[in-house]
């Protein structure tokens, strides 16, 4: 039996360096390209070695796009290890990205190879010429465009909101196809539509699973709350610190604290990490197409990215005083210009952090959430902890709502959770086998898969005969359940056809050869043949008004094709015989016919199908 198997390298009951290895119909699918924040070794980086020990990955998988990397947007957990991958370990196969991903993944993973290098002095670590040799190999890709990598892969990008350029995709090799969702939301915010796919009932989906046991409130709450927080925070003279990833939960709450300010007409100076709010502006005009409906309409009256409040920080600034709001870069504290802010800031109970999104375990804003108040920094120094720490969810990933919505609209035959913590995958896990009663896998990295498929197999059907079905009347068939059509398969230039009988034989040349059944019925009747013939003529005529029913002159009865004949048992005088005749196209209703006999009736009964024993008591 066909199977597919599902290897993850990163993100395999953990959140971080996002990297799935697909087996499919003989194609090796690699998906996503992930770096974990939480750790500063090789542990941030994908275990290739489940592929290779040593050697390139090109050389260890099947050279025709064996391996395709369908790379589904530009956060660094899900490809910040992309370099790495292909310049370092080798790789030289085809890089499928959609066009904003493909835009912006590379100032990113610069902005981080900078921090990471030039600053932190790192080294095995991927260099600014190995970014560019690594994008030339990218294909774009368009949202809901069917691309035939070769003679028998193809993928699909579909919408997953969550941030500018963001794509499920789903890949079909054959009769087999797996959706991979990345991470995605399933409800639209200020400046994203949410994701869609189509109902396409793939043999597994993939998906993310980073909030699989929360449901979150009402998103008018949330940014309430925020407002709140950040309004008295203000008020009281303090700084409030907000980390975010440069695009994406920026655009959202830049977008919520600009209106806010207008309408409350506050003074306090709101920054933005230099450099990336022109950026952000460049590419949302670039890539309007990928915002929501809102945002496009109100476009050329007004570009919702162009902040009249919203200013570029300089690092000076933070050694101002005064209240004031900062958008620092990167989300989770970890490196860059948030944690350079946060120490400085950490000391005073007057300010405020807002942590809007989720941060991996060994992070510093991790640490934070959990309460940790005293932290060990570089060189051994410790941190006090003293301003306010709250944490309130923008994440645009989907909650568990959000992901047995998805289920619904994909409608696949088994379910694989990645990119979560375990326990909580756990309870979702049991949720969904128990709500859609298919099985559902959480593999550790490392762990193997494999599920069994039945590949259905395509047929063509002849309009006239469709056309025929139609035309018997009843209801008009349901889409979702099976419909019994009866036709002649026939197989021609390797493509089959399901056709009306006439039609098969006039295709293949061939003379129609006739078919009939016959069946023997005794009952006790005293009188003469012919009396018990015409008997038996007169009760059919009452009770089959529908049906033409003739008596022939050669002694036979005929009700449409079906023929019925008398004669008497050499046995026994009382006895007679009906042998009943009847062509295959005829088999129901010579069973009817033959049950609306009241002789013997009840012997004949227990010889005829269940569904014919129903006619007979329906009937008689």
């Amino acid at each position: 039996m066909p199977e597919i198997k599902v290897t993850p390298l990163g993100a395999g009951q953990d959140v971080g360096r996002s990297c799935i290895l697909v087996s499919i119909g003989g194609k090796n699918i690699m998906l996503d390209c992930g770096m974990h924040m939480g750790y500063n070794d090789d542990r941030r980086f994908p275990d290739f070695s489940y592929i290779t020990q040593n050697g390139r990955l090109t050389d260890f998988l099947d050279l025709y796009c064996a391996i395709s990397i369908s790379f589904i947007h530009f956060h660094l957990d899900h490809c910040g290890a992309l370099p790495y991958m292909s310049e370092m370990v080798g790789y030289d196969g085809p890089i499928y990205m959609t066009h904003p991903t493909k835009a912006i993944c590379p100032i990113l993973l610069e902005d981080f190879r900078k921090i990471t290098v030039d600053k932190k002095g790192e080294t095995n670590f991927f260099t600014s010429q190995m970014i560019k040799d690594c994008m030339k190999k990218v294909i774009p890709l368009n949202l809901h465009q069917t691309v035939q990598v070769d003679d028998e892969l193809e993928i699909k990008a579909y919408y997953a909101g969550h941030v500018l350029g963001a794509a499920m995709v789903h890949i079909k090799v054959g009769s087999e196809s797996v959706v991979y969702t990345g991470d995605y939301n399933m409800t639209p915010d200020r400046h994203l539509g949410a994701a869609w796919i189509d109902k396409c009932r793939p043999d597994i989906l993939i998906s993310e699973s980073t909030y699989a046991t929360t449901i979150r409130d009402s998103k008018r709450c949330r940014e309430r709350d925020f407002l709140k927080k950040v309004h008295e925070t203000i008020e009281r003279g303090g700084k409030v610190l907000i980390p975010v990833f440069a695009l994406g939960r920026a655009q959202e709450l830049c977008i919520l604290l600009e209106t806010f300010w207008e309408r409350m007409n506050l003074k306090a100076p709101i920054y933005f990490s230099t450099g990336l709010t022109e950026k952000a502006n460049h590419y949302y005009k670039l890539f309007i197409t990928w915002t929501n409906q809102k945002i496009r309409k109100t476009f050329v009256q007004r570009n919702m990215f162009e902040f009249k409040h919203i200013k570029a920080f300089d690092r000076s600034y933070a050694d101002n005083p005064g209240p004031m709001v900062v958008f620092a870069t990167p989300g989770m504290l970890h490196a860059g210009q948030s944690l350079q802010i946060f120490k400085k800031w950490a000391g005073n109970e007057k300010n405020m952090v807002i942590m809007p999104g989720y941060c991996v375990q060994g992070t510093i804003g991790h640490k934070i959430l959990n309460g940790q108040r005293k932290l060990e920094m570089e060189g051994r120094a410790t941190l006090d902890v003293k301003l306010q720490v709250e944490y309130m969810s923008f994440s645009a990933h989907a909650d568990a709502k959000g992901i047995m919505q998805l289920i619904r609209m994909a409608e696949p035959r088994n379910m694989l959770l990645v990119h979560g913590e375990a326990v909580k995958m756990e309870f979702l896990k049991s949720k969904i086998e128990q709500e859609f009663s298919i099985d559902c896998y959480m593999p550790a990295n490392g762990e193997t898969v494999t599920v069994t498929t039945n590949p259905s197999v395509p047929v063509d059907i002849s309009l006239n005969l469709l056309k025929r079905e139609m035309a018997l009347g009843g209801p008009l068939p349901d889409p979702k359940k099976p419909r019994t059509m009866h036709g002649t398969l026939i197989m021609k230039e390797n493509s089959l056809k399901l056709v009306s009988s006439e039609q098969a034989l006039k295709e293949l040349g061939l003379n129609e050869h006739q078919l009939r059944f016959t069946c023997r019925v005794p009952v006790q009747d005293p009188h003469s043949d012919p009396d018990t013939l015409h008997r038996i003529y007169t009760h059919l005529k009452s009770v089959l008004k529908g049906y033409t029913i003739q008596h022939l002159p050669d002694g036979t009865v005929m009700v449409e094709s079906i023929v019925i004949k008398v004669s008497s048992s050499t046995e026994d005088a009382n006895t007679k015989i009906l042998l009943l005749s009847w062509s295959y196209q005829s088999s129901l209703l010579s069973s009817l016919g033959s049950c609306l006999i009241d002789s013997g009736a009840s012997g004949l009964l227990m010889k005829l199908p269940t569904q014919h024993r129903k006619l007979y008591h329906r009937f008689i």
